[in-house]
């Protein structure tokens, strides 16, 4: 009666579950808890929610998916036409939605649509149906929204940081509405992909990354933050476009843009602790390699594009080893280009290479590089060599053409990944068929049009005997009565994995052995039927497993190596993560009532 009484006196419910005007309580009996959603179990903030706020609020919204219990209880019976809808229906329909779109552009907002709508439902058609939708929220077509990001941007999901912000970082970080972010994506927007500064309109990216944080890794939506740092952009086109939504400003450089980087860091750990894992994205060259350098003993963090697709590759690369009978030591590796993920990949095969039984010197020594200006050797002419390059400079002749490198080291392995399109011309990859039995052959730029060349043009230069693996998908190609499913060596068979063991054990930093453990375990999925068929990874649609499997070696590892901070050590590693894992399904089955019940 306390509680009717409060409801007719237009009062909130003591201990009761309605308030006047349609809102819904949520307080409950837990003491010392955040109030929680009655229905969906998730915490919310603040502790009352319109009944409408059900439906609008994407974290909480079932659709049609509400049972007729649940729309009474909340306060939203009416607001929903009056059809159920199971969850399975609903992922049929976003389904059959998105193949009713022509333009992959056109697929990508609807999904980020249904993202704004309905989080447990993207999630479960983006997890349960990995093949056909991330390359739809990931690369290629992330590469492409983040062009038009400008002309596409509904809704904020992410924090942009200008430098104009510098001395007030924290108080923008204060603005995010979640108190348990655990991992963050940053990037400034210079390098997206193959595609240069996209300055601000690099968010895309982090969005994307942490989207596949949850469908393939589990990792909770609401613990995960993008964050793009605007510093301006030396795109002069993107600064004259009046649908540009950065700073129009050149990039800020130098001292200045230090520091700036510096208080982020310091803002993330006052705000959501040491253990916050930060991914470096698709920064500029000198800068990736500077903060890394700077930052990974002092936080939790890691670059994607040096360390990941370093992973990915050697993953690939162990795999390969696996289907010729050999070993890396075994191998001659020429590089087309010198920057962030070329010199990742290198430096993570002579780790592998060392632990096969080479020296330093005898693994550098396998390892040819080719940038800009040609083939990296000591007293080039033009500029010499600096940085991380000169560790695998070569006392040579200067050689520029990529074509002439191939013909004088013979190599028996050529590796793309400097955004050059179709840099491993037709003669290149036949005298690479000719050199080798079975040549290992990765394209591994971003997006598809970037690509050094296609795996068709791979495996009909070599009469399929090519082991390829590219960056982007490519369709199965038939030679010699064949078809072979060319490996698409995607950093999200990697990171996602790595930080769901990161997030779990609590390591307080990442160091370059839990990657060569990742790309180790990656490589033990691939099967030799898989390998046969020209396959160098898993099949896409086991990925969610994948990243399972690697978090479960990671923790394996961090315990082992005494670098976890999560204590006590549980006794089954995989059901502890397991238990950590993000649940897409709503978790109330939904039965269709008719005729429709008096109401009560």
């Amino acid at each position: 009666m306390l509680g009717l009484s409060a409801r007719l006196a237009g009062l909130p419910a003591v201990g009761g579950r309605v308030l006047a005007g349609g809102l819904s309580c949520h307080v409950t009996d837990r003491p010392g808890r955040r109030p929680y959603h009655e229905v969906t179990g998730e915490n919310v903030c603040p502790n009352m929610v319109r009944g409408i706020d059900n439906v609008r609020e994407p974290r909480l919204n079932k659709g049609m998916a509400f049972t007729l219990e649940e729309r009474q209880r909340l306060g939203i019976h009416g607001l929903l036409p009056p059809r159920f809808k199971t969850q399975d229906e609903q992922v049929d329909l976003c389904i059959k939605n998105v193949s009713r779109y022509q333009e992959d552009l056109n697929k990508f907002i609807y999904l980020m649509g249904l993202q704004d709508r309905n989080e447990r439902l993207f999630y479960r058609v983006l997890s349960e149906n990995v093949e056909q939708m991330m390359p739809l929220v990931y690369t290629p077509t992330v590469g492409l929204a983040c062009q038009k990001f400008g002309l596409i941007y509904r809704r904020p999901r992410g924090l942009f940081i200008t430098i104009h912000d510098k001395g007030h970082i924290y108080d923008v970080l204060k603005n995010w509405p979640e108190h348990d972010v655990r991992a963050i994506v940053v990037t400034d927007g210079e390098r997206i992909l193959g595609l240069g500064d996209l300055g601000a309109q690099g968010m895309g990216i982090p969005v994307g990354k942490l989207s596949l944080y949850t469908a393939l890794a589990g990792i909770k939506p609401h613990q995960c933050l993008p964050i793009v740092l605007d510093v301006g952009t030396n795109n002069k086109e993107l600064r004259q476009d009046e649908f540009y939504i950065g700073l129009k400003q050149e990039r800020v450089s130098g001292a200045e843009y230090d520091e700036f980087i510096d208080e982020f860091m310091q803002a993330v750990v006052r705000r959501y602790g040491q253990n916050t894992l930060i991914q470096f994205e698709d920064f500029g060259n000198q800068n990736a390699f500077r903060f890394l350098e700077k930052y990974r003993n002092k936080y939790c963090t890691f670059n994607d594009d040096i360390q990941g697709t370093a992973s990915v590759a050697v993953a690939g690369l162990l795999a390969a080893m696996k289907k010729l009978h050999s070993r890396l030591s075994d191998h001659t590796f020429l590089f087309l280009g010198a920057g962030e993920a070329s010199l990742g990949i290198a430096n993570l095969c002579v780790m592998a290479m060392e632990q096969e039984g080479l020296s330093s010197a005898e693994a550098h020594d396998k390892i040819f590089l080719v940038d800009s200006r040609g083939l990296i050797v000591n007293n080039r002419p033009e500029g010499g060599v600096t940085g991380h390059k000169a560790e695998f400079a070569k006392d040579m002749p200067p050689m520029k053409n990529l074509g002439d490198v191939v013909k004088k080291l013979k190599p028996s392995a050529l590796i793309g990944a400097a955004a050059q399109p179709q840099a491993f011309t037709a003669e290149i990859l036949k005298d690479m068929g000719e050199f080798n039995k079975e040549p290992i052959i990765f394209a591994l730029s971003n997006p598809t049009s970037k690509a050094e060349c296609t795996a068709q043009q791979a495996y009909e230069a070599t009469q399929g005997r090519a082991v390829f693996a590219s960056g982007s998908p490519f369709d199965p190609v038939t030679i010699g009565g064949k078809t072979l499913y060319p490996g698409q060596g995607n950093n999200a068979y990697i990171f996602p994995g790595v930080a769901l063991g990161v997030l779990c054990t609590g390591m307080h930093h990442i160091g370059e052995e839990v990657f060569l453990r990742a790309a180790e375990a990656l490589s033990r999925m691939v099967s030799d039927a898989e390998l046969d068929a020209g396959r160098l990874y898993p099949p896409l649609n086991t990925i969610r497993d994948v990243s399972l499997q690697i978090a479960v070696q990671l923790a394996e590892h961090a315990y082992r190596t005494g670098k976890a901070s999560t204590y006590p050590q549980p006794d089954d590693l995989e059901t502890f993560i397991r238990s950590q894992l993000y649940d897409y399904h709503y978790g109330v089955s939904v039965q269709p009532v008719h005729p429709w019940p008096a109401l009560q």
